[in-house]
């Protein structure tokens, strides 16, 4: 059986793979969102198992936690963990600002459990910073919250390891999410280690590259969202991932896995990394990404993928 991973100091414990739900009535960021295929594959990933849905505002905006929110009548509350960030102001002119300011997380807070219709979120995250507040006075707002019982468990989303160590200073964090994957492996230089030295889970976002660490591309594949400006596939980085990719569909065939479930086993062999979102639109993908939790790779080939992904 699976062995659950707490949350930082939280006591909330999850299944180390997690489903990430941008796609979830993500108008901003997915041509072709379809709301009931959303809401299925979030039953979906609860029916099998998975037990923490990561969400956010800015997904929609504001879309997919009011879908979440619908799905999660269906279920007892207390065996579903949610996950939400907030720091995006819209501004009248179009363009978006962070805010981490005590009033803005606050007035966030209750604006979230009102689309996801619960008493609670488990796990909310200051989602990037801006460059106003300092971190530690956005953290006390979050432990006031915290304190009254509308939050469980604290996290930050895109900070340095600086503004780290200043949003941790009473050691009150307890998640950090931060771009982690094979082909962009530089958090684990120094912020995976603070993070394991002061019980600080590290959850990765885009670890499976937006897909293309899973081996479903070939460089004839062409991408028009917003795989399109992300710097993994732009064309001489593509096809130098592609071939990286190709080693490991070699090595899967050993473990007689997919590419994907090779990767994310890799990751959880990494200093506080026990819980990963990969994306999945279809029940049989988020079934087959839940396996890499009980594969366990050959320390020689934990060595192999290192090696090949060694300049990342």
């Amino acid at each position: 059986m699976t062995q659950l991973a707490e949350l930082g100091k939280s006591g909330i414990k999850v299944h180390p793979i997690a489903l990430g739900t941008n796609f979830v009535g993500g108008y901003n960021l997915y041509g072709d969102v379809d709301e009931e295929e959303g809401k299925q594959t979030v039953r979906d990933a609860l029916d099998s198992g998975v037990n923490l849905l990561d969400t956010a505002y800015i997904y929609g905006p504001k879309r997919s936690e009011e879908l979440i929110g619908q799905v999660l009548k269906e279920y007892k509350r207390e065996d579903v963990v949610i996950a939400t960030k907030a720091a995006h102001i819209e501004l009248d002119n179009g363009d978006t600002v962070m805010d981490n300011s005590p009033e803005f997380l606050s007035q966030a807070v209750e604006d979230a459990l009102q689309r996801l219709q619960t008493d609670y979120i488990d796990l909310f995250y200051i989602h990037f910073p801006d460059e106003e507040t300092p971190k530690d006075e956005a953290v006390a707002a979050l432990y006031k919250l915290k304190e009254q019982g509308k939050i469980k468990a604290i996290g930050v989303s895109n900070f340095s390891l600086e503004q780290l160590k200043e949003a941790n200073k009473e050691n009150h964090v307890d998640v950090i999410q931060n771009q982690y994957n094979l082909l962009n492996r530089e958090a684990e230089k120094e912020i995976m280690e603070y993070a394991k030295e002061n019980n600080i889970t590290f959850i990765p976002f885009f670890p499976l590259a937006a897909g293309l660490l899973a081996g479903k591309y070939d460089e004839n594949t062409k991408f028009e969202d917003l795989r399109s400006n992300l710097p993994f596939y732009q064309e001489d980085q593509f096809k130098d991932n592609l071939q990286k990719v190709d080693k490991l569909k070699e090595l899967a065939k050993k473990y007689d896995e997919d590419v994907a479930q090779i990767v994310l086993a890799f990751y959880l062999t990494r200093p506080s990394l026990d819980v990963i979102i990969p994306g999945a639109k279809k029940g049989e993908q988020i079934k087959a990404n839940m396996r890499a939790a009980d594969i366990e790779l050959d320390p020689e080939d934990v060595e192999y993928i290192d090696e090949i992904f060694k300049d990342n």
